[in-house]
């Protein structure tokens, strides 16, 4: 057997992660649009409702409807509480910050989950990986505009939001290891997103027209089928391989920075971007050999975190 082949629960995780990246892309632009004229609770309010809403309609497709009970109710509130703040931090960081800078931020979850998945989920991370993920550290130097000597609010608001964002997918890839159902992860995060949202709505609410109505609409269709998709990629692949792949990112929000908001992108950019993406592609190499008899990973031990859940 081709040890370098990709094939199975490999070229699924690609698949679905490249889909992801494409579907977020757009979802984050509509939040930059948003950002610079509403407060985030106006988005999020109606957002987390039809992505709710979607995700019950989908668990009620098929012969035999599932419920949305979980079987880590500890790690899924975890899930929740990150994703509400991490949206929020997300959206000011929009706001804040060029669009190229945010994703800066993002590209370093892969670093905070490799340093993580060891201690928390107990995935056996090859010295390969970690070979690549400091290249994308160096390619995360080559993006970032202007140095880390300037820091301003939007880069301390974006680094919460990684942070946030980082806790939320390690829960997330918890929880997918020993739930079946996908959509709890969706339901739940976005429900408590709505509720947080609808207790600050009348604070900050805006009028707003039909235009944007329907904007916040395709936005909540989208994240839904975003978030979706990102579920089963990390059931399909661990987190350290997962998430140096989003960083496919980057190749969209060029390209919708340029179109939408007119972002020029430096040459700096373009070549950050492409060691990232080749640090990736290690990594699947790498991710390949494992699965197919070359010192095969073990992708969970003993669980530490939430026992009995």
């Amino acid at each position: 057997m081709n040890a370098l082949r990709l094939g199975g629960p490999v070229l699924a995780g690609v698949v679905l992660t490249a889909v992801y990246t494409f579907l977020i892309s757009g979802a984050d632009a509509i939040t930059k649009m948003f950002a610079a004229s509403y407060a985030a609770p106006q988005l999020f309010a109606l957002s987390g409702a039809v992505v709710a809403g979607l995700s019950l309609l989908m668990n009620r497709r098929g012969a035999t409807p599932r419920t949305m009970r979980t079987k880590c109710p500890r790690a899924m509130a975890l899930r929740v509480a990150a994703t509400i703040f991490g949206a929020m931090a997300f959206f000011y960081a929009f706001r804040l910050l060029p669009f190229a800078e945010v994703f800066l931020f993002i590209a370093m979850i892969p670093l905070f989950t490799a340093l993580l998945s060891g201690p928390v989920l107990g995935e056996a991370v090859r010295p390969q990986a970690w070979a690549a993920l400091m290249l994308g550290f160096v390619g995360l130097l080559c993006l970032f505009p202007g140095g880390f000597a300037t820091v301003t609010m939007g880069h301390l608001v974006a680094l919460a939001a990684v942070s946030l964002g980082t806790v939320s997918m390690m829960a997330s890839r918890y929880i997918g290891v020993r739930d079946d159902n996908l959509l709890p992860q969706v339901f739940y995060p976005n429900f408590g997103l709505m509720l947080a949202s609808l207790a600050v709505l009348p604070f900050v609410y805006q009028s707003m027209p039909a235009a944007d109505f329907g904007w916040a609409l395709v936005y909540g269709t989208v994240l839904f089928f975003a978030r979706w998709v990102l579920v089963a990629a990390f059931k399909a692949m661990p987190a350290y391989v997962i998430t140096p792949l989003m960083n496919l990112q980057f190749v969209w929000m060029v390209v919708l920075g340029a179109a939408v908001f007119g972002e020029v992108t430096s040459g700096f950019v373009y070549l950050g971007a492409a060691v990232v993406i080749t640090a990736g592609v290690w990594l699947i190499r790498d991710q390949a050999v494992a699965m197919h008899g070359v010192r095969p990973i073990r992708l969970l031990r003993k669980e530490r975190i939430y026992p009995a859940e």
